[in-house]
């Protein structure tokens, strides 16, 4: 085992992690092959996150132990908040997907279990709990997207998602929210890396969920 304490997390997982990296929906969006009508329900959905998740990093901020974690977490909430944003609008708009349904849509249970696990994590007002979230909301995506030598699909509904996954900010990111689970790790007891613990294995499992449950037709959501 590892004495990393992410790297530990990830290798607890790892068969539900590679079954997220290498699913059907990262594949076909890398590939660009991915149905409009997957791609709708997938960014319709995904798109609930943004508001729990912007209150998650407010949270990571307001419990962080310094100042310069608060830094550079608020610099990545400047992005979610900017570029990931305008690329939902953008390609909402090109899958015409009405006002109504991009606001206010029909949760599904695997939207609703993520929006809670974030809510509590956000609640509990402990950083490490909040850094094993993030850690798999955005490790997942850079491990699945960022793949040396890809060629990038023609659409930019397919292209900028991967683009906003596999660029040097975000792996910079993404390695520097693993050294801070790291160093938590290190800091925190037993109990409280267990509770992070917890938190990282149900994110994973509803990772998994959320990617397969896009391939349900609108009735068996």
């Amino acid at each position: 085992m590892t004495d990393r304490f992410s790297e530990s997390l990830q290798a607890l997982n790892q068969p539900v992690w590679d079954a997220c990296i290498h699913h059907r929906f990262i594949d076909e969006m890398r590939a660009g092959s991915l149905d409009d009508a997957v791609l709708r329900r997938y960014l319709v959905q995904d798109y609930q996150f943004i508001n729990q998740f912007v209150a998650l990093l407010g949270a990571a901020i307001a419990s962080a132990d310094s100042f310069a974690p608060r830094v550079r977490l608020a610099q990545f909430a400047a992005m979610i908040t900017s570029d990931e944003n305008t690329y939902f609008q953008r390609s909402l708009d090109e899958l015409q997907v009405p006002a109504q349904e991009r606001e206010t849509p029909p949760l599904t249970l695997p939207t609703v279990q993520f929006q809670a696990l974030m809510g509590q994590a956000a609640r509990s007002q402990k950083y490490a709990n909040c850094l094993a979230v993030l850690c798999v909301a955005e490790g997942l995506y850079l491990d699945g997207f960022d793949q040396p030598g890809q060629t990038l699909p023609p659409r930019f509904v397919h292209a900028e998602w991967i683009s906003l996954h596999a660029n040097d900010f975000f792996r910079d990111f993404v390695g520097w929210l693993r050294a801070e689970l790291d160093r938590m790790g290190e800091s925190i007891d037993p109990d409280a890396r267990a509770e992070a613990a917890d938190y990282f294995s149900r994110a994973v499992a509803l990772e998994q969920a959320f990617f397969d449950h896009v391939y349900q037709p609108p009735s068996a959501d």
